[in-house]
This record gives C-alpha cells, sequence and structure tokens, in this order.
C-alpha cells in the first residue's frame, strides 16, 4: 500500500468517525515554520550494476578433468575445490623429483666422507714429511762433517722429496674431493628446485576458488582434455559491485567539478552516496558520453549485476523553500499543506512540490512563502481543523437557544 493511499483512506475515516467524536479533547498542532536552505541539485542518469570481482579460472596444467565441483548458478565458497584435473604425471613427476633430491643427498654423503678419508691422508703424509725433511737434515749436518758418505746423503734427500710429493698428491686429492661435494650441493639445489616445481605441477591439478561468488559459466565436461590455459570456470562475487553510468559531454564539467553523486536503489529519493568516483579520461565516439564508475562501500538487498538504478549527479547548490516530508497531505488529485492561520485555524492550500532533499525533506516549487506556520501531521491538522468546525457550530447552536 502506498503512502499516498494511507493518508487518503485515513482521512475517509476521519471523516466519517469525527461526528463520533465531536465532543472529545484534540491536543494541539505540531508546526514548523517553512525555510530556505541551501539544498544539491542533483541531475539523474540511468547507471548499470556491475560487479567488482569477475574472472575466469583456468588451468595451470594440462590433463584430463576428472571431477567438477559446481555448475552454472551454483555458490562457491574462496578457497573451495571447482575441478580436478587428472594427476597421474604430475604424481609421476613428483616422484622422479623426490629421488633425484634423496640421489643428491646421498652424493654428500658420500663426498663428505671421502673428505674425511682424504683429510686424514693428508696429515699422515704431512706427518711422514716432516720426519723425512728432519731425517734430511741431521744426515746433511753429518755429511758437512764428512762423517757419513754422498750415497746416504742422496737416499735421505730423496726420501724427504718423495714424502714432500706424497703431501701435494693428498692437498690435490682434498681439494677435488671438497669440489665433488660443492658440485653435489648444487646438485641438490637443483633437485629441491625441480622437486619444488614437481609439487607446484601437482598442486595445479587442484583447481581453487580465488573468491565466493556466484558460477555464471562452466567451459569444460568432465572426461575433457584441457590444456595449461584452458577456461574452467566464470564467476562474479555478490559481495563488491559498483555502478556504471554514462554522463553526457554537456554536464561532464559539472560532474568532475563537484565529485559528488547518489545511487538510488528504490523510491526513497535520498539513495547512497557514492564512496569513489572514476572519471574514464576519453568519450565514447558513438554518443560522446563519457564513462564514470562508482563504487560503494556495501552492497545493498536486492542489488544484482546486470540491473539498472539511478544515479544523481551534483551539478550545483542554490537556496530553495523546504518543508518536511511528513507535512505533505495528499487529497486525491489534491496535494497541498495545512497552513495555519494567526488565529491559529489549520486550511488546506494545494502546493506545487520538487524533489526530496538529502536530510528527508521536500522541496515548495509554488503555494508558499518562507516563514509560513504548517502543521507536521496533516491527519491531525484535518482532525483539528473539524474540531473547531464542531466546536463553532456548537457554540453557534447555543446561542440561537437562548435567543
Amino acid at each position: 500500500m502506498s503512502y499516498n493511499y494511507k493518508l487518503s483512506f485515513v482521512s475517509i475515516f476521519i471523516a466519517l468517525t469525527l461526528p463520533l467524536v465531536a465532543n472529545a479533547k484534540i491536543s494541539e498542532l505540531e508546526t514548523v515554520l517553512a525555510e530556505e536552505q541551501e539544498v544539491t541539485d542533483y541531475h539523474q542518469l540511468d547507471a548499470q550494476i556491475e560487479a567488482v570481482n569477475k574472472s575466469t579460472v583456468s588451468a595451470q596444467t594440462g590433463g584430463v578433468i576428472s571431477k567438477l565441483g559446481y555448475d552454472v548458478g551454483d555458490y562457491v565458497k574462496k578457497g573451495s575445490l571447482i575441478a580436478r584435473i587428472s594427476s597421474e604425471n604430475q604424481k609421476s613427476g613428483l616422484q622422479a623429483a623426490k629421488a633425484s633430491v634423496s640421489e643428491a643427498k646421498a652424493s654428500i654423503n658420500r663426498a663428505s666422507a671421502a673428505i674425511v678419508q682424504a683429510e686424514a691422508a693428508t696429515r699422515e703424509a704431512q706427518a711422514n714429511y716432516s720426519a723425512a725433511r728432519a731425517e734430511f737434515m741431521r744426515v746433511k749436518s753429518l755429511f758437512a762433517k764428512r762423517i757419513i758418505t754422498k750415497s746416504q746423503y742422496d737416499q735421505t734427500e730423496a726420501a724427504m722429496k718423495s714424502a714432500l710429493a706424497r703431501v701435494q698428491s693428498a692437498k690435490a686429492s682434498l681439494n677435488a674431493t671438497k669440489a665433488g661435494r660443492t658440485a653435489a650441493k648444487s646438485g641438490l639445489s637443483s633437485a629441491k628446485a625441480g622437486l619444488s616445481k614437481a609439487g607446484q605441477q601437482l598442486g595445479y591439478t587442484e583447481v581453487i576458488a580465488p573468491y565466493s561468488g556466484i558460477v555464471t559459466e562452466r567451459h569444460v565436461e568432465l572426461g575433457e582434455v584441457v590444456s595449461t590455459g584452458s577456461a574452467i570456470m566464470t564467476g562474479i562475487s555478490l559481495k563488491e559491485m559498483r555502478a556504471v553510468a554514462h554522463v553526457p559531454q554537456r554536464l561532464i564539467l559539472k560532474v568532475r567539478k563537484y565529485n559528488s553523486a547518489r545511487i538510488y536503489i528504490n523510491d526513497d529519493g535520498i539513495g547512497l552516496v557514492a564512496k569513489e568516483i572514476t572519471f574514464f579520461p576519453y568519450a565514447d565516439t558513438s554518443t560522446n558520453a563519457f564513462k564514470v564508475r562508482l563504487s560503494f562501500d556495501s552492497a545493498p538487498k536486492g542489488l544484482f549485476p546486470g540491473i539498472f538504478v539511478k544515479i544523481g549527479f551534483e551539478v550545483g547548490k542554490e537556496k530553495q523553500l523546504v518543508v518536511p516530508a511528513t507535512a505533505i497531505a495528499y487529497r486525491g488529485e489534491v496535494t497541498g499543506l495545512y497552513v495555519i492561520s494567526e488565529k491559529g485555524i489549520p486550511s488546506l492550500r494545494q502546493v506545487r512540490l520538487g524533489k526530496l532533499t538529502n536530510d528527508g525533506k521536500i522541496r515548495i516549487l509554488a503555494g508558499l512563502d518562507a516563514g509560513e506556520k504548517i502543521a507536521i501531521d496533516p491527519v491531525h491538522a484535518a482532525v483539528y481543523l473539524k474540531q473547531q468546525q464542531l466546536d463553532a457550530k456548537v457554540v453557534e447552536a447555543e446561542g440561537s437557544s437562548h435567543d
């Protein structure tokens, strides 16, 4: 039931029941002065709602679709499994990568054990060289004193040189073993990278929903072979939405200047304040209109992508006469206000209405002057006026009887 119909019904009810309450006490009227205030002027344009999050989820690996968890129209929670791709090849690759990692670790262990042996051999060769060199120095001293023969001297010198050669050989072997362990560590890093990639490829076999939303299109069938990049499903989120309007060239300068707009979801005339306005920096070549995108804090109930709404773009401010919207009386085809006379008597006066303001008041375009007193409740004013008329008739009747 509309607001106008309700008021008309109440008015008829009052008119029928007033004779029964002629002697009832009616409370005083609540009034307010009509005043001018600065109101914002909005220019309304059509706009269409669209989802902020709308995307197509694609396969990141190849294989056969082995499971489809959802279909068109289904609601999907974030993180849910949308589809599964056959993973036999990916599992084999993961096992091979794990084997490579194990082999690389074994190579490192073998190289480490070889390094321990090479270090021990190097220490032993170094000790033998030290002993041989000491013996050579002793023999050299004796040979200088002519105590031993030249052949004994040569034999001791040869033994020292041989021990030195073994030290150098042991060190070279140790360095080669260390180089082998370094290569084994590098092989382990490569094997781990391969394992990570194989695990990632296996993870790609499960297609996960990036956000909560509704499936709008399914691109594959169960058992279908897909390759990397193949589209799986398209979906939208109903949590975040925005409006898109096209502003004519003649209005774009004012709209940019004030950078304020309201989105009208229903007929309340007040709407929601746009949180952010994005102006596209070019006009459509066929319509010469500029695309404007408006976002708001949260999506109200009943708002869905694709529906049309009204957008009120601020284009200026001016002073206008306003009254509370509750003060308007609707009497069939007549729209008016109960204006209070100097004697306190309300009378219905026809007025011409404008648009609602942001604070719920209504503009009066004609029929009322600023500073006039009006009744806030038209139903109460009608009852009050009828009561005053009945009281006047009673007084008149009593005067006639005295005569």
